[in-house]
């Protein structure tokens, strides 16, 4: 593949920018509205998020901004207490994520199993394509929202169909323009040259405004005033970083590139507590809008700061303009972008994967788009894990032999830990044992307390009977976990003074 020069290099990333920025406007002005906040709070929040995560975060390309993923547990504290508290809220929201990013524990979301991402993916799919159909209603007279029908309908369908027909077919005429770009731009021309009867931006909500400015929340500085929003700004923060770390996972398979987790965590943390200082309402990584950028070819920093540039001058300078971007625009480019990032392979799982894997990914996916993101994630997390503990624990075996002295061996297979402790107790029969009796772990691994207390428990059962039971070919991490657990169990045969138990002494 031949590489593109600085010039062709840096043209994607100014008009992936400028397309990114078309379409963060109406998520951040719905997102803003969910939140029951002014659109400009949306907006500025997507200025202020993707100027500080694209020069400072930890993966080029990716786009933050208001998300729903934060938006919808904001509604509570907004109507309680006001837009204020969301603003003092949003700035801890910040701190806990920094808090996070200095622990450098954003890299243990790399442990996440692939159905659990997968489920990710699928669920905020479906989200995005649900979020789309809200621009499919209208107020009646009575200022009710209701679906469009009749002529309305039919050419809000037509021009969303235009749209995605124009970015499917641009890359095959062109690729000298973002393919987003240039069907959201086609969409427009035609709406206004034709003076098509459409909602547009401007019929959603005014841009026009000034630059952000600095302001501390106006909330009591006090115990009640932080009892109040923690609840709120660790849920949001918590959400926020599932999403983001999620999102960048995704985008380094697509780029076959590596981000950086804990600095985008770091950037996040600072772009939201700014955020909350110059009342916006703070936001995350946004799987579309990246996912648009990066479709695009767009991976350098350029094009995260060409988005809030353009961003910034559509609400300051060119509000007029924006606002006659027909929705049905940008709900096409949506479209595409759900329909780009389902993974409509794991449809094709089913049968060829563990039962267990599918029931995950479509379980993840069920609470992300019913529930919120990160009690997804780490609900998939515990059945993985739990699935992969009970799996583990049925591999558990023994082989038994009878040596020159008369010593029954017990040749031990798997792993010995708190699921396999109850078939590791059925192995043994110490009735029907002879007096000596050598459990060989050269095939086996001790990996936690309930190994120990299972291994000190048997002990016991010969114990009673007058007989002895020795280990042997423990491992050096075995050894050193039964070290430490010395003072919390005894095993019953004193003939190796470390341990309580025997190594390589009894043949």
């Amino acid at each position: 593949m031949q590489s593109l020069s600085r010039f062709e290099e840096n043209k994607i990333n100014i008009l992936s920018g400028i397309t990114v920025a078309l379409a963060l406007v109406p998520e951040a002005i719905a997102f803003a509205f969910v939140a029951h906040v002014s659109p400009l709070t949306g907006l500025y929040a997507a200025v202020i998020l993707v100027f500080i995560t694209s020069l400072w975060g930890g993966r080029p390309g990716m786009v933050s901004g208001a998300s729903g993923a934060t938006a919808v547990v904001m509604v509570a504290l907004v109507v309680s207490h006001g837009a204020e508290y969301l603003f003092a809220a949003v700035i801890l929201m910040g701190l806990l994520q920094l808090f996070f990013a200095a622990a450098r524990l954003s890299k243990f979301v790399r442990l996440i199993p692939h159905p659990v991402m997968l489920g990710f993916i699928n669920g905020l799919a479906i989200v995005i394509f649900m979020a789309q159909l809200e621009h499919f209603k209208i107020r009646d007279a009575q200022g009710a929202m209701v679906w469009m029908r009749g002529t309305p309908l039919y050419i809000m369908i037509g021009l969303v169909a235009l749209t995605m027909v124009a970015i499917y077919l641009t890359p095959r005429i062109t690729k000298a323009i973002p393919a987003t770009l240039a069907g959201a731009l086609l969409t427009t021309l035609l709406v206004v040259a034709f003076k098509i009867p459409t909602v547009t931006v401007g019929d959603v909500a005014s841009l026009a405004g000034g630059l952000p400015s600095f302001h501390l929340p106006e909330v009591p500085m006090n115990w009640h005033t932080l009892v109040v929003i923690f609840p709120y700004a660790l849920v949001m923060a918590a959400n926020g970083l599932v999403e983001t770390l999620l999102t960048l996972n995704l985008i380094d398979e697509m780029t076959d590139t590596r981000g950086k987790p804990n600095q985008e965590s770091m950037a996040q943390g600072l772009a939201n507590v700014v955020s909350g200082f110059f009342g916006a309402m703070g936001g995350c990584a946004m799987l579309g809008e990246s996912i648009i950028n990066v479709g695009n070819g767009a991976i350098k920093r350029l094009s995260g700061v060409t988005t809030a540039l353009f961003l910034l001058s559509f609400i300051v300078l060119a509000s007029h303009w924006i606002q006659q971007v027909p929705i049905a625009a940008l709900v096409g480019v949506m479209f595409v972008v759900v329909e780009k990032t389902f993974e409509w392979s794991s449809l094709r799982f089913f049968g060829k994967v563990p039962r267990t894997d599918i029931v995950i990914g479509i379980l993840v996916a069920a609470i992300t788009v019913l529930v919120n993101i990160t009690l997804a994630v780490v609900a998939g997390v515990i059945i993985a894990a739990l699935a992969f503990a009970w799996q583990h624990a049925k591999q558990i075996g023994v082989k038994t032999s009878i040596n020159a002295e008369g010593h029954k061996i017990y040749t031990l297979q798997g792993t010995l830990f708190f699921a396999s402790v109850t078939a590791f107790r059925n192995l043994f029969t110490p009735s029907e044992d002879p007096d000596v009796v050598i459990i060989d772990f050269a095939g086996a691994r001790i990996v936690d307390h309930s190994a120990i207390e299972a291994i000190d428990a048997l002990a016991e059962r010969y114990e009673k009977r007058g007989k002895k039971l020795y280990l042997r070919h423990l491992s050096g991490d075995c050894r050193d976990l039964l070290e430490k657990a010395k003072d919390l169990v005894v095993f019953n045969v004193a003939e190796d003074p470390r341990y309580h138990v025997a190594d390589d002494k009894i043949s």
